[in-house]
């Protein structure tokens, strides 16, 4: 038996043996099938992570390559720019002479004293009689003359030829809200100006407060001791505010030279280049962009001048002032609305004669131009950068006149035409008011000095022949005419209104005689 069992486990233990082997098998097949389907998987993460490193080689050629494409296009923009750069450099360096550098600045308003003007005495001071007669006890007779009639104050006193130049720094050239202390060198500018050119002498003060009312208190309280009021660099709309308040409360001229200067030059080069294109001015559709003091002044001074009110459309920054407008308005905008269905300076410009811009930098773009009607009249004036470059217009209609207010450019528009010749003939014949005929007057007789023939001295001094033309439809600042046509035409203009001029004249020729000799004076 113990063998029978003995056989028997060897037979169990045979079968489990080969159950064993079955099972080994088996496991090693799975294990086999395990590592084939590892080996699979392996294979197909490789070949995934193949293609990604593939994708990813290809997006890494691709930004290298379009880092080398914008490498190009940065390198062709810098050779550009340099380009430019090289040839703005030349175009300074052959206009130097109308070029300023800060250095050239800083020296010419310091030395060899601070300040662009001095006061020095127009009577004689050299013993102890004289100076009895110019202080005391001598001063105190006129000053009890004028007690008896304030009218010999013009008699005895500099308030005859002394124009205030007064300001609040509120709007300086390009500079913006500076404040009054800094805007002194402006004021000084303008001051010397009027001497140069007017024989006025031109009084400096800064004003060093924002608010419109006080600014006001302030100019009728110093108001006496001048002939004039010159109003500089305030910001709108206070200064439509200001000067329309003290010209109803003073009865000495005042005049804001921003608003009015500018547009009575832009007036004259319109009646110019309305003769040379062979316009009228009650014809022509003018499209203005800029809705400042400058900009509403141009077109009110057109209006005076000829151009019919539904002609004119004024533009902002958002768009056409049309009737019905709301946004952006105010009472001064308010008063040139325009009944039309234009909405964009684009459609503005479309189809119109002229284009007065007082506005910004590139506003009318070239494009724009060639929808304007034949033989376009454009006067660009943002400064120092105009609404488009002369270059830019001509290009785009090549027979279009245009103007600006660069003097690298023909047809500057530059106020010192106008403002040192005003004030001479409102002074002259003791002006209470700067009238609107007064404007006009001022604008044709400008229109009509361009038109004449220029003397050799103003072309030798230009360097050029100087001739009525697209490129020559203003004066040149330095013409010497300027002082006897302008002041006559002005001084003129005063008188035609009841009761505005305290002076006046038979003969003009007289009162032309004494300006002959002012130039002459100054040309010594």
């Amino acid at each position: 038996m113990y063998e029978k069992l003995s056989q028997d486990d060897e037979d169990e233990s045979d079968k489990d043996d080969d159950s064993n082997d079955e099972k080994s098998k088996e496991v090693a097949k799975d294990d086999r099938n395990e590592e084939v389907a590892k080996d699979d998987k392996s294979k197909e993460i490789s070949k995934e992570e193949k293609n990604k490193k593939a994708v990813t080689d290809d997006k890494i050629k691709e930004e290298l390559k379009q880092n080398k494409d914008d490498e190009k296009v940065s390198i062709k923009e810098n050779e550009v720019k340099q380009e430019k750069e090289k040839k703005n450099i030349e175009e300074v360096e052959k206009s130097d002479h109308k070029n300023v550098t800060p250095e050239e600045a800083h020296e010419y308003h310091q030395y060899p004293i601070p300040g662009k003007y001095q006061v020095g005495p127009s009577k004689p001071l050299v013993n102890e009689k004289d100076l009895r007669l110019a202080y005391v006890p001598g001063v105190a007779y006129p000053c009890q003359e004028i007690v008896k009639d304030r009218d010999n104050v013009y008699k005895y006193t500099t308030k005859d030829n002394t124009v205030c130049v007064i300001s609040n720094g509120t709007a300086v050239l390009g500079l913006g809200d500076i404040g009054a202390l800094a805007s002194k060198p402006v004021m000084e500018g303008k001051g010397v100006l009027l001497k140069k050119f007017g024989d006025v002498n031109g009084v400096d003060l800064e004003v060093d407060t924002s608010d419109p009312d006080e600014f006001i208190n302030c100019v009728k309280l110093l108001g006496s001791s001048f002939g004039g009021i010159n109003l500089e660099d305030l910001k709108g709309p206070d200064c439509f505010y200001i000067e329309n308040k003290l010209k109803e409360i003073m009865d000495i001229p005042v005049f804001h030279d921003d608003q009015h200067g500018t547009a009575i030059i832009v007036a004259a080069g319109v009646m110019n280049a309305c003769v040379l294109t062979d316009r009228k001015l009650e014809d022509v559709k003018v499209t203005f962009n800029g809705a400042g003091a400058a900009g509403i002044a141009c077109l009110q001074m057109l209006l005076d001048s000829g151009v019919k009110p539904e002609n004119a459309i004024l533009c902002d920054s958002r768009g056409v002032i049309y009737k019905g407008r709301t946004d952006g308005m105010n009472e001064w905008k308010e008063k040139y609305v325009n009944d039309t269905q234009k909405r964009t300076l684009e459609e503005a410009v479309t189809e119109c004669d002229i284009f007065v811009g007082v506005s910004a930098k590139d506003a009318l773009k070239p494009e724009w131009v060639k929808k304007m009607n034949a033989k376009p009249i454009i006067f660009a004036l943002a400064n120092p950068d105009p609404e488009i470059l002369p270059d830019q217009a001509k290009e785009a209609v090549p027979d279009a006149i245009i103007a600006t207010g660069r003097s690298d450019y023909p047809n500057q528009i530059n106020n010192v035409m106008c403002f040192p010749y005003l004030f001479r003939g409102a002074l002259d014949v003791r002006a209470k008011n700067i009238t609107e005929k007064m404007k006009v007057a001022t604008a044709k007789a400008l229109a009509e000095l361009a038109r004449e023939e220029v003397p050799a001295e103003v072309n030798e001094m230009y360097g050029k022949k100087l001739e009525f033309g697209p490129d020559y439809i203003i004066p040149t600042p330095f013409d010497p005419r300027l002082l006897v046509k302008i002041s006559t035409a002005v001084a003129k203009a005063a008188t035609e209104t009841e009761g505005n001029a305290m002076i006046t004249y038979e003969d003009w020729s007289v009162y032309e005689q004494t300006l002959q000799q002012r130039v002459d004076d100054r040309y010594k």
